[in-house]
């Protein structure tokens, strides 16, 4: 398995990159035990980071008061509010992720970075980081179909303060989707769509500094598969969110937006991404785009770790 690491250098792990249906099968499989390590080491995190996001100091000083009135208020329950839609999206998440990845990857290796009709063309070269980067723009862009409703879901719950459901707009995650497709249709599911496309070219970054921590580490240390996995996809994660999350912050201001109209959740104000980006600003300054980063940083490394490493676990354990 590491020498399969160290051949492919890759950010997905590597059993996920087969050719093979048996491999193909065995990928989409692991991925559902991938989310599901995903979000219960990361969703709590998320849920305060994406409370921070969306109010200002007056409700939320930080992190740690945050939490503590979650708690008080709500319970343990509180902090897994919205659990539901990234628990069913991530299975179909993962899979469209790591193939389409997977795929792109060959066709920028074998068309662009590599192609068999150049005469300088090598069987055994690699896609360089950059190749890895540009793949992870467009499996991010692919995924973001699957991810735009269930982060939009997932957010609209995580925002609902009430410890009593029937205080609450939206029930759970099948009522919220109802009544948002009842009054705004498929557009108001893929709201905010557009911003999650944004958010997501910063795979860029990902997958290209995996590709980067795996190469080094598969050279320079005695790591097995699995450790490289953990450390690589901790440390690239991290990447990925320092650069790309006041993106972020855009997007989930404009996923808890009102929608208006027949849900009479009141007026919209962000009607485009550019609002969103001037609102958060007027109201914190550059600090307002990095609000709620410590909860995600500090989710990063774990969640994303403990999700390669599930799925690994997973791929060796499954018959060929």
């Amino acid at each position: 398995m590491a020498a399969d690491l160290r051949e492919q250098q890759a950010p997905a792990p590597p059993a996920a990159q087969g050719h093979g249906s048996q491999k193909a099968y065995k990928g989409f499989v692991a991925g559902v035990f991938s989310g599901i390590a995903k979000l219960s080491v990361g969703h709590p995190f998320d849920t305060i980071k994406v409370r921070l996001q969306t109010t200002d100091s007056s409700r939320f000083s930080g992190p740690l008061q945050c939490v503590t009135q979650t708690l008080r208020n709500e319970g343990i329950v509180g902090l897994y509010k919205g659990a539901t839609p990234p628990l069913v999206g991530w299975m179909f998440m993962d899979s469209v992720m790591l193939g389409s990845l997977s795929v792109y990857r060959r066709l920028l290796r074998d068309n662009l970075f590599n192609p068999p009709w150049h005469p300088l063309h090598d069987a055994s070269r690699q896609l360089p980081a950059h190749g890895h980067g540009l793949a992870g723009i467009m499996a991010g862009a692919t995924v973001s179909f699957v991810a735009a409703p269930v982060e939009h879901i997932k957010a609209r719950l995580q925002i609902q303060y009430a410890a009593k459901k029937t205080e609450r707009l939206y029930t759970g995650p099948i009522d919220a989707l109802t009544k948002i497709y009842r009054h705004h249709g498929i557009r108001g599911v893929y709201h905010g769509l557009s911003a999650t496309l944004l958010f997501r070219s910063f795979f860029f970054f990902w997958w290209g500094s995996y590709d980067v921590f795996s190469r080094w580490m598969g050279k320079s240390t005695s790591l097995s598969a699995p450790a490289i996995n953990f450390w690589a996809g901790g440390l690239s994660a991290q990447v990925f969110w320092a650069m790309s999350y006041p993106s972020d912050v855009v997007k989930q201001r404009i996923m808890t937006d009102p929608l208006g109209g027949g849900l009479k959740d009141g007026v919209q104000r962000f009607p485009r991404w550019k609002d969103a980006a001037v609102a958060v600003y007027k109201e914190g300054g550059a600090r307002g785009y990095w609000r709620g980063f410590l909860p995600c940083f500090l989710r990063a490394f774990p969640a994303n770790a403990m999700a390669l490493v599930a799925f690994e676990a997973v791929m060796r354990s499954l018959p060929e």
